[in-house]
């Protein structure tokens, strides 16, 4: 290692960057929701088309789906098969799973029989989240479905009170599978822990106005539906549901989007179908490289005023990486600086810092770690290492 290295890890190991992570100050995501239901019970927390539920509404729907799945035996570490169309039962779905204390495992109903038969066994799934009018073709006849639509008479004689569970914060909210494009998709096992300390992020990040109404048209298999869901609702603010992206500007409710959180692609094509709603200010772009004449032409519209270049893996939750791209830039959009309590590294085959301009691998370390991949020890322990400029375990 040369001295210019040696100067760089040594920067690293400082208390400056080496600042200890703060930990979950609740033990679960419900909590948070559950928290902003006492401060805004009547406040409008899902709209989909003509449909809307209250903050109130919500809760005690997504708290009688839950205490039913106690009965079923939900529970800490249980995994439960969420496979809806984009209607009001998908956030009471989730809700519901993480407040039985159990965990969700996306099953997007667009996706090949053959790719959610894989999820299913990978996952032992015996209980999903479902409607009657999906395609529930697996070859597992342990599978037991919910169906949410005409089942839900059954929930009539179940309280609305919160349920209590055992959950704790480090363990598991979700398993969300990455695409598999180089190989077999991997389940990233992501605890509360994580998606508390991203949320907690999120909030002190964005402002109320901003997060006022934010438009979910993201697949539940793609973590940017975690920002969708779960950082909305622990602010107070209106999810709003589409099929996709495209169908903002035919939605009832277009004029309460205030933010769009979405992939380049999507975003380029709501441009070119003037698509953008006046009331939307700020736009989130993750998924994709970004380019500097996109930004710039959605700043030409007068309603916009921030637009993010947002960068991370699933298995750091959603987002490691945030810049706010400004007006007239002319420069290849940067992927910017670490979101809270997460550290980014360039470093070399040996682990040690590269010099400023050199090419070096990103590493990622902090709270939004992921467990590891479900039912993979070798390839966990293989991508998932110590970090060399911290001290603490884990």
């Amino acid at each position: 290692m040369n001295e210019i290295q040696q100067t760089f890890r040594k920067l690293l190991e400082s208390e400056y960057y080496n600042q200890p992570v703060v930990y979950c100050q609740v033990d679960s995501i419900h909590q948070l929701i559950e928290a902003q239901v006492e401060k805004t019970p009547d406040h409008v927390a899902l709209i989909c088309g003509q449909q809307a539920l209250t903050y109130r509404e919500l809760n005690e729907q997504a708290n009688q789906l839950a205490h039913h799945l106690q009965q079923l035996g939900v529970g800490p570490e249980v995994l439960v098969g969420v496979m809806s169309d984009r209607s009001l039962d998908l956030p009471i779905a989730l809700l519901a799973i993480l407040k039985a204390g159990g965990a969700y495992v996306p099953l997007d109903p667009t996706y090949p029989q053959d790719r959610l038969a894989f999820i299913v066994e990978d996952t032992k799934l015996e209980i999903v989240l479902t409607q009657q009018g999906q395609n529930l073709s697996f070859p597992q006849p342990s599978v037991t479905p919910f169906y949410m639509d005409t089942d839900r008479s059954k929930l009539a004689h179940f309280p609305k009170t919160n349920p209590s569970s055992s959950v704790n914060c480090e363990n598991l909210a979700y398993i969300i599978y990455t695409s598999g494009s180089t190989g077999t998709p991997k389940g990233v096992a992501i605890e509360h822990r994580n998606t508390i300390a991203f949320i907690e992020w999120a909030r002190d990040f964005f402002t109320p106005e901003q997060l006022a109404g934010v438009l979910a048209s993201t697949s539940l298999c793609f973590d940017l539906s975690v920002f969708e869901f779960f950082v909305t609702l622990s602010c107070g603010g209106t999810v709003i549901l589409a099929e996709n992206a495209l169908e903002l500007p035919h939605l009832p409710a277009a004029d309460r989007v205030t933010l769009i959180n979405t992939v380049p692609s999507a975003i380029t094509a709501l441009l070119r179908i003037q698509g953008i709603p006046s009331s939307v200010h700020t736009i989130n772009l993750a998924g994709e490289p970004l380019q500097n004449a996109l930004v710039q032409k959605l700043y030409q519209l007068d309603s916009v005023q921030h637009v993010f270049n947002l960068y991370g893996p699933s298995e750091d939750t959603t987002y490691s990486t945030v810049a706010r791209i400004p007006k007239g830039a002319t420069e290849i959009p940067p992927i910017g600086h670490a979101i809270a309590n997460t550290q980014v590294y360039l470093l070399d085959d040996h682990l040690n810092p590269v010099p400023e301009g050199s090419v070096g691998e990103i590493y990622i370390s902090g709270a939004g770690l992921a467990r590891g991949y479900l039912n993979r020890p070798q390839l966990t322990a293989e991508k998932f290492l110590p970090s060399p400029f911290s001290n603490q375990a884990g």
